[in-house]
């Protein structure tokens, strides 16, 4: 009686039956690796981190492509595109600018299976001249060095864990983990070293004459205050008698942000044109009507208005 593979092989012989696609062999996969830390990011999200409410928390991860340094763990409640751009604003302010960052095909990573848009990772990437870097649908592989860091995680830390009371906690224990895994923990891949020993954060003097850019619509968020440049200094008290300080308004409805005096500086503003349909009649000699309908798809446009120069007509 012929086998269940030869059966399969006739088939495909004779055209009855597609052949599937040969899963890859372990010796098939080619390694690589980058030559010297903070030129490759890997980023992924991973789950597993339940609360004593009976919720489940997501982890934004990242590490470093070289040394396998874990450059972002940080607990969220919902793995949404606001907060994975917080944490990795966070590493970046930490441990400086990479040259390219490496994702999956996530939302929170790209639209490229959407609108094909820019989404607020790819807008953060853009501004500090980071390469980002997709990998092919269903080919986990290719961010290999973050999945095993799943791995080792779930093993070392979350699958033996008891519910955490909630996200502060939970942040507490995986901050005490990443600082074991990182400076006390040897790696098979890399020698049997500490991922430390082969991490060196950007150190590049030029580094101040191009300060980290991050987009005005990523704000604070559960206490987190992200902020435009590098940490400002306090400011001195307003004067009470000074324009800016008398154009604050002092009957604000709770919620309500107050209305600052415009400091000269450029503007940024976002405007939506919304759909419109416009409808063209023409009639001939002959009493016949040809009608024209076109359709204009909303539209958003971003843009920064300079202050004008003194003495400027326009």
């Amino acid at each position: 009686m012929p086998s269940r593979m030869a059966v399969y092989r006739a088939l495909v012989r004779h055209g009855l039956v597609s052949a599937r696609q040969r899963r890859k062999r372990r010796e098939d996969y080619l390694r690589w690796e980058r030559p010297a830390p903070m030129q490759l990011w890997q980023m992924d999200i991973v789950g597993g981190v339940f609360l004593a409410d009976g919720t489940e928390a997501k982890v934004v991860t990242g590490v470093d492509d070289h040394s396998r340094y874990c450059v972002i763990a940080s607990v969220v409640a919902r793995p949404t595109g606001r907060a994975v751009c917080l944490a990795f604003a966070a590493a970046l302010r930490a441990f400086g600018v990479p040259e390219e960052v490496l994702t999956d095909n996530g939302k929170q990573f790209t639209d490229r299976f959407g609108k094909g848009g820019e989404v607020l990772f790819d807008r953060i990437c853009r501004d500090n001249g980071i390469t980002h870097r997709l990998t092919q649908p269903r080919s986990p592989t290719t961010t290999g060095k973050v999945e095993r860091f799943h791995q080792t995680l779930r093993r070392e830390l979350l699958d033996d864990a008891v519910p955490f009371e909630d996200l502060a906690a939970a942040q507490a224990a995986v901050d005490a983990w990443v600082i074991e895994y990182n400076t006390r923990r040897s790696h098979q891949a890399i020698g049997m070293a500490c991922p430390a020993e082969r991490f060196t954060p950007t150190a590049d003097p030029r580094e101040e004459l191009l300060p980290l850019r991050l987009p005005g619509a990523l704000k604070a968020i559960d206490g987190q205050a992200v902020d435009q440049c590098a940490p400002q200094q306090p400011s001195p008290s307003p004067d009470p008698t000074s324009p800016a300080a008398l154009a604050e308004p002092t009957d604000l409805v709770d919620g309500e942000e107050p209305v600052r005096a415009w400091s000269g500086g450029p503007v940024e503003f976002d405007r939506v044109v919304p759909a419109s349909d416009t409808t063209l009649t023409i009639e001939l000699p002959d009493d016949t009507r040809v009608v024209r309908r076109t359709t204009t798809q909303p539209v958003r446009s971003v843009k920064a208005a300079r202050p004008r120069k003194a003495g400027h007509v326009s």
